[in-house]
């Protein structure tokens, strides 16, 4: 681990000492000093920026159909054509930008605050909490993660909610094991123990002592499971099991399309591609963090 995220409450690096936003900022000047990793950013930034804006963006709604406009292929009109209903794609893509990234989003925030969680209180603990605690995330983890989640989508149905839910089941185990790992290494160095020893509080060792070794794996992690919650949300579309029909999500364009592919292969190929172009971005920036946030001193 690198030594600024390291020091304890006694001799402290001086560089664990710096400022946030200058950090930040610096973090953010590596990561657009290589090619792949600032294109990767560039990426997320565009999509997240069409999230935002996509009702100021789209000319027609997500569901907003032109009967007589139907199957027609892309033009100054519509941009990414019509679907057979007679549906602007483009719009459709756009607002999909939106649901995939919140869906996705709001799990993967929820599924590394609960790893977290549950990584540094087990694993700081240890003894009977962590074995019985990580003992039953390997009975999780022996699943595939799609099979797992169309095992608890059967059991509670299709919705947004649900689909939310199970991506914070699927990914909380993998990010309390990665939690876990650091804490492991962390908890028996001297400045933990001295902190111990001077009668710290439980919460003040796991936020203030711990926690700081763990944020730069956290958030390699944190953008690989985005990465993985995406291609799930998309999965899980696809597969007619997770957000329905008339929402534009992007794995559920791709599987209503996917019989019409000869009459209209634009409303097949722009929704794979926007899927593509996300998941290539996340992991590239992913790649871009683990060599900002991880490298050695």
């Amino acid at each position: 681990m690198p030594k600024s995220w390291t020091g304890g409450t006694q001799g402290q690096d001086p560089a664990r000492a710096e400022q946030p936003r200058r950090r930040s900022l610096r973090a953010l000047r590596e990561l657009y000093a290589r090619p792949a990793s600032a294109a990767g950013a560039t990426l997320v930034l565009l999509f997240v920026l069409l999230a935002l804006f996509g009702p100021l963006i789209a000319p027609y709604g997500p569901t907003q159909q032109i009967a007589s406009a139907a199957r027609q292929p892309p033009s100054a009109e519509h941009w990414f054509g019509t679907d057979r209903l007679g549906r602007d794609v483009f719009s459709r893509v756009v607002y999909g930008a939106r649901d995939i990234l919140v869906l996705a989003g709001a799990g993967t925030l929820l599924a590394v605050a609960a790893g977290t969680a549950i990584g540094l209180a087990a694993s700081f603990w240890g003894g009977w909490a962590d074995e019985i605690t990580f003992r039953a995330f390997d009975s999780l983890l022996a699943l595939p993660a799609l099979l797992l989640a169309l095992l608890l989508l059967g059991t509670l149905g299709p919705s947004r909610t649900t689909v939310m839910a199970v991506i914070v089941i699927v990914y909380t185990p993998i990010v309390a094991r990665v939690v876990r790992s650091v804490v492991l290494a962390t908890k028996q160095k001297g400045f933990v123990e001295t902190a111990r020893i001077q009668g710290e509080s439980l919460g003040y060792l796991l936020g203030r002592e711990i926690l700081p070794s763990v944020l730069p794996v956290l958030a390699v992690e944190a953008a690989l499971r985005f990465s993985y919650a995406i291609f799930l949300v998309a999965s899980l579309g696809f597969l007619g099991v997770g957000v329905q029909p008339p929402s534009p999500d992007w794995g559920l364009m791709v599987a209503e399309a996917r019989n019409y592919a000869e009459i209209t292969p634009w409303a097949l190929i722009f929704p794979a591609v926007a899927i593509s172009l996300l998941v290539i971005g996340v992991n590239l920036a992913a790649d871009g963090l683990k060599r900002v946030l991880l490298q050695p001193p």
